[in-house]
């Protein structure tokens, strides 16, 4: 099922529908770190972990929110050191984020506050415990070096591009240069 049928009854509006990649510049940082994720096998390995973990009830109800637009608010949420309500409005106000979720097309309804509720959001991460966390750094670092994107002599993951010789500081980083020193 599709990320937007999915979201419909959030992205439901009048109007023409609007495609995000023609509103999103093909170089800033937000698309291109997107584009570096596996997501294919990151959605997979969370789907099977929580329907392994989290068995549904009943299949009453709407249909759940796409685990890619989860998955992504989540990443993107700490990446960008937001609360659950901020990135939550931003993917209501940001291409670059709904981009970023794999939303392709909207047709937004103005009404709406939101297109994911913060609460949500919070529940999806009550379902990502360590041994997931650990299986989806494990997908992403085989990814990077699949694609020569990483050298596997010292492998620091880092999950937000940054440009070459930034100065931007992480505990990956700091640990790094430590080591290197010691």
């Amino acid at each position: 099922m599709g990320i937007v049928r999915q979201l419909q009854h959030w992205l439901g509006g009048r109007g023409p529908q609007l495609s995000v990649a023609d509103f999103v510049p093909e170089d800033p940082a937000l698309r291109r770190w997107a584009d570096t994720f596996p997501w294919d096998s990151m959605i997979a390995a969370v789907d099977q972990h929580i329907a392994t973990h989290f068995p549904k009830s009943s299949s009453r109800g709407r249909p759940g929110v796409s685990t890619r637009v989860l998955l992504a608010l989540e990443l993107l949420k700490a990446e960008l050191a937001c609360s659950d309500e901020q990135i939550c409005s931003r993917l209501r106000t940001d291409f670059a984020v709904l981009y970023a979720c794999g939303i392709v097309q909207v047709q937004a309804n103005r009404e709406a506050s939101h297109f994911v509720l913060p609460e949500v959001l919070a529940q999806f991460r009550g379902h990502l415990d360590e041994p997931i966390m650990a299986q989806l750094l494990q997908i992403q670092a085989t990814d990077a070096m699949e694609k020569g994107l990483v050298s596997p002599s010292h492998l620091v993951v880092d999950t937000f591009v940054s440009e070459q010789g930034s100065q931007r500081v992480t505990d990956a980083t700091t640990l790094y240069k430590a080591k290197k020193k010691s």
